[in-house]
């Protein structure tokens, strides 16, 4: 994120600051009281905003508030006289933004509230603004009150981590409440990895270069893509560190034929082909729109694949018959690997998703195995970090495939579960994913 204290300094008789904090409130409100999606709503917000910086603030509000959102919520509890109404929503949503650039963020004090308070102006909240100003002041003066670390943590969810993972549950919730580093996956096809941390530091970028991903560089305070040298250029691209080891988990050589079953965005087909440009990759993809975002990444990085609208649990309908050497499957999942990205999914994820789900990955398991040809490996990956999507899935899948054989992987991909290797969430600074190797004999 870039310095986003530097857009916090419009006077409060302004209206650029107050329409930020405005616009956080709006989206936190459609995310949190009326089910709306929070990558959607924050994309439509940003596409609003021309300064880079206060998209990046709206960015860095939302994503805190929701975070924190258990935190808030106590602290409102105790501090008011009376609950907020339903009709309050968007004055709660406007106070978590408040909370939130005091708290998590670090924001100026004295600009911060001038500008939340005139937001509820923005809002035509202007008779609560005395509200806001009284709230975000005693938060100047007072510590939070803070909830309980399960809070705001739906309760079969907590059920299943328990089970899953008893002794890293607590672990798993700090962590995925955490605001993540920033991981960079640099091209190799354009620049040496330790030359762009050279050219990275020069920018004033506190660059470290861990030992693996052999083609990553970390950032613990992240900036806007637009100030990392050479994005547009293809040089380097934004990709967490457990994804990256996907290119790990593969031999590849010039001339394979790979299909990537689940590729959008495409940072993964991205990374395949700056790996080895000589493989024949078919990008496919259920969502014709998202393919799109295959189709530009990969212009930008210089690289090609053909892209194909196809469901990968219907090959018969797209597949020509030519096997592949390598499949991935990035299968779709609960992404409660990667909750500090998208804390929204406390919210909105529902446990019989998560059965649904696993019977979607049940099939495009089945579906795509016979495409794979006699040697060949499959990557099966999630960043899920529930068991029955992950190493129970890959079990039942070998009990009922004769001619499948599970590949060992080492240490770099987390723990050894069996049936494939878990990486919780924070764990080497990444996020929660798993990886299985599957060999067909």
């Amino acid at each position: 994120m870039p310095d986003v204290a530097s857009s916090n300094q419009t006077p409060a008789g302004g209206s650029r600051g107050a329409g930020v904090r405005a616009d956080a409130a709006r989206v936190l409100d459609a995310v949190m009281h009326r089910g709306r999606s929070l990558k959607a709503e924050l994309s439509t917000a940003q596409s609003r905003i021309d300064d880079g910086r206060d998209r990046a603030l709206l960015e860095a509000m939302v994503m805190a508030a929701l975070r924190n959102r258990a935190d808030y919520e106590a602290t409102l509890k105790s501090w008011l006289p009376r609950p907020l109404g339903q009709r309050d929503n968007d004055l709660r949503a406007l106070l978590y933004a408040g909370l939130a650039q005091l708290d998590a963020m670090g924001l100026p004090s004295h600009a911060a509230v001038d500008a939340t308070v005139e937001a509820a102006r923005v809002l035509k909240r202007t008779h609560q603004a005395g509200l806001v100003n009284a709230v975000l002041r005693r938060a100047t003066r007072e510590p939070l009150v803070r909830a309980d670390a399960q809070a705001g943590w739906p309760q079969w969810l907590l059920q299943r981590l328990r089970a899953d993972w008893p002794e890293d549950i607590e672990a798993i919730l700090h962590a995925s409440r955490t605001s993540p580093p920033m991981w960079l996956r640099v091209n190799r096809r354009k620049v040496d990895r330790d030359a762009y941390a050279a050219q990275s530091r020069e920018h004033g970028m506190d660059v470290q270069v861990p030992e693996h991903p052999v083609d990553a560089l970390l950032l613990e305070t992240p900036v806007a893509v637009s100030a990392l040298p050479g994005f547009g250029d293809g040089l380097v691209s934004v990709q967490d560190g457990s994804a990256q080891q996907i290119a790990d988990a593969f031999t590849l050589k010039a001339g394979m034929r790979v299909l990537d079953a689940c590729a959008a965005p495409g940072g993964k087909t991205a990374h395949l082909l700056e790996r080895e440009p000589g493989l024949q990759v078919i990008a496919a993809d259920i969502d014709a729109r998202r393919l799109r975002q295959v189709s530009e990444g990969l212009q930008r990085l210089g690289l090609s694949a053909q892209t194909l609208i196809a469901d990968a649990t219907q090959p018969d309908a797209w597949w020509d018959g030519q096997a592949f050497d390598a499949i991935l499957i990035d299968a779709p999942c609960s992404a409660t690997g990667i909750l500090r990205r998208q804390p929204d999914i406390l919210l909105h994820r529902r446990a019989e998703d998560v059965a649904a789900l696993a019977g979607l990955q049940s099939r495009m398991l089945a579906a795509l195995w016979p495409a794979l040809a006699p040697g060949g490996t499959l990557i099966y990956a999630t960043c899920s970090i529930l068991r029955e999507e992950n190493d129970r899935q890959i079990e039942a899948f070998l009990r009922r495939t004769a001619d499948a054989r599970l590949e060992p992987l080492d240490a770099i991909f987390g723990r050894d579960t069996g049936f494939g290797h878990q990486r919780l969430p924070g764990e080497d600074g990444m996020d929660g994913f798993f990886y299985a190797r599957l060999q067909k004999q």
